[in-house]
């Protein structure tokens, strides 16, 4: 079976001018050492800066006030194993790794390795301009932000009622290369459902259904 450059790059949505670097990307150290060639452990190096210099540029220019801790604490979030394993599976690349010896010998940071990996491929391919434009569009930076918008405006509206922060449920569902995340968030006797691909995401959705609820009630009742 050929490597599916073209249905890769349309996912990505970027188009390589050297496809041998997409390849390499995708090249797990089990794989090479079997057949031979080059795996993407240089690539995933060298992205992890590529990804760090991105979402620092994004952090800076986005919340100007922010401190030096904050924006610290927030980048890890952004940047850690859960974030870019999120961001793999809603791009449902992992399937294209190649890999030897099965799941069991490519090891826990195979998929996070490979958002890395694949960020700096997209920088020696095409400059920072396009590998920032592909951090941005898949590097879970909107969610984030939506994320901290909504969980932050219900936990403000509950306060300003005098009442506890909201309780979230979380379960997943869907396949386990493109897992789907659900979360159920209760206040006040309501709840609301989430669901996307991160942990993050769901609770985002759920956190802004259920604050649109709370508020919606508490606007009728006034009405009366």
């Amino acid at each position: 079976m050929s490597f599916p450059i073209q249905e890769i790059e349309n996912k990505l949505g970027y188009e390589f001018q050297n496809k041998d670097l997409l390849k390499i990307a995708f090249t797990h150290s089990s794989y090479a050492n079997t057949y031979g060639g080059k795996n993407n452990e240089r690539l995933e190096y060298l992205g992890d800066s590529v990804l760090q210099l991105v979402v620092t540029e994004w952090q800076f220019l986005r919340n100007r006030e922010a401190t030096e801790g904050r924006l610290t604490a927030e980048r890890q979030k952004l940047v850690c194993k859960d974030a870019l394993d999120s961001a793999v599976d809603a791009l449902d690349i992992m399937q294209y790794l190649l890999a030897a010896g099965g799941e069991y010998n490519i090891g826990e940071k195979a998929k996070s390795s490979l958002f890395e990996a694949v960020t700096a491929a997209i920088y020696l391919d095409g400059g920072y301009e396009q590998a920032k434009k592909f951090v941005y569009a898949h590097g879970n930076l909107n969610v984030v932000t939506a994320a901290e918008n909504s969980i932050g405006a219900l936990k403000e509206y509950l306060e300003s009622l005098g009442k506890a922060d909201a309780s979230y449920d979380f379960w997943q569902t869907g396949k386990d290369h493109a897992p789907i995340f659900k979360c159920e968030a209760r206040a006040l006797g309501e709840r609301s459902l989430g669901e996307g691909r991160s942990k993050k995401e769901a609770k985002a959705i759920a956190a802004g259904r259920l604050l649109a609820e709370l508020t919606g009630k508490r606007q009728a009742r006034k009405k009366k």
